[in-house]
């Protein structure tokens, strides 16, 4: 199914769950005033689906964590969940913070989504629209039409996913994928490995010398789900505010990476956000390939009721002295 077929699908079960009382509202994806700026919206009449719901390329926001707050009001809400999604969907149901008798969940098919940066760094702008077709992309510009690849244009989780399959969903729509476990996720985090300490050292300031602490990745993430931020607490000192130096620069990551280890569905949306194109993902990546290396391989938010590796104490768990080894490298 393209995805035009899949909107026109989507948008006509939205209607029949809204018309026979099901939900009483859709999350689903509006667009803004560029075809590319979508971004998570709430419908709650046919009307408005018709207007502006929208489900293409650019769809790439992950909805789970808007249920947090939408599962908690009166009625039920339909949400649509890419593959990638569900996961991170589980994991909250995991962490108890989605009400799931108040949500109807709809899997949808995804074979990835654009990123605008990545079409620009091909040399193509004034964007008014995109189409998948004959295996790659046509992209819709002020000045014409132009043709992009799959490679060209998907976003890098994208390239590497994980799986297309859905782990939690009420019905689907088209066919269910598979999951894809050779999919080159750490090759980049590898190549970091490779490096010296000062050579890594050097890469991480570089990146991270760029956050301007807009707070875009944590408030996108759907691990980061504190009440209560340590990055809010006035008597912090660093509370909301851009790093006053390098050390300060370093502990924001360093700190949020700590804080969704063994819980980061790897959805990549800490990078998705960024307006300054840090890939925040090699940090979560990091760990994960620690923890499938050092635990076993383990998929947060695969299952709904796992314990992550690093709450879950077992007697074949690595020692301390294989930890700190490795720590050391």
């Amino acid at each position: 199914m393209r995805y035009n077929e899949i909107a026109a699908a989507m948008i006509a079960r939205a209607k029949e769950l809204l018309s026979d009382g099901t939900v009483n509202r859709v999350i689903g994806w509006k667009r803004g005033e560029f075809c590319y700026d979508v971004t998570p919206a709430v419908f709650e009449t046919a009307e408005e689906l018709e207007k502006d719901f929208v489900y293409d390329a650019f769809c790439g926001a992950n909805v789970s964590k808007y249920l947090i707050r939408e599962s908690e009001k009166p009625g039920k809400i339909l949400c649509f969940l890419k593959p990638c999604d569900t996961f991170s969907f589980n994991q909250l149901l995991t962490e108890h913070r989605i009400r799931r008798e108040n949500v109807h969940v709809i899997g949808i098919p995804c074979e990835g989504m654009a990123d605008m940066r990545r079409i620009r760094k091909a040399g193509i702008d004034g964007v008014t629209g995109i189409r998948e077709e004959d295996g790659g992309f046509t992209v819709e510009t002020l000045y014409g039409e132009e043709r992009i690849s799959v490679y060209d244009a998907l976003a890098e989780r994208c390239l590497s996913c994980k799986s297309k399959r859905h782990v939690v969903y009420d019905e689907l729509i088209g066919e269910e994928g598979e999951d894809h476990p050779d999919a080159p996720r750490f090759e980049q985090v590898a190549k970091l490995e490779e490096m010296t300490a000062e050579e890594r050292f050097a890469f991480w300031r570089g990146e991270l010398s760029r956050c301007i602490r807009c707070n875009a990745c944590r408030n996108v993430c759907p691990a980061c789900i504190c009440e209560n931020c340590v990055f809010d607490n006035p008597d912090s000192g660093i509370s909301q505010k851009a790093a006053a130096d390098t050390f300060e620069e370093n502990m924001y990551h360093i700190i949020r990476a700590f804080h969704v280890a063994g819980r980061c569905t790897d959805c990549g949306e800490c990078s998705r956000v960024c307006p300054e194109n840090i890939p925040l993902h090699l940090l979560n990546r990091k760990f994960i390939k620690d923890i499938d290396e050092l635990y076993g391989v383990y998929r947060a938010g695969e299952k709904a009721d796992a314990r992550n590796p690093l709450v879950d104490f077992t007697e074949a768990d690595a020692e301390a002295r294989v930890v700190h080894e490795r720590g050391k490298a």
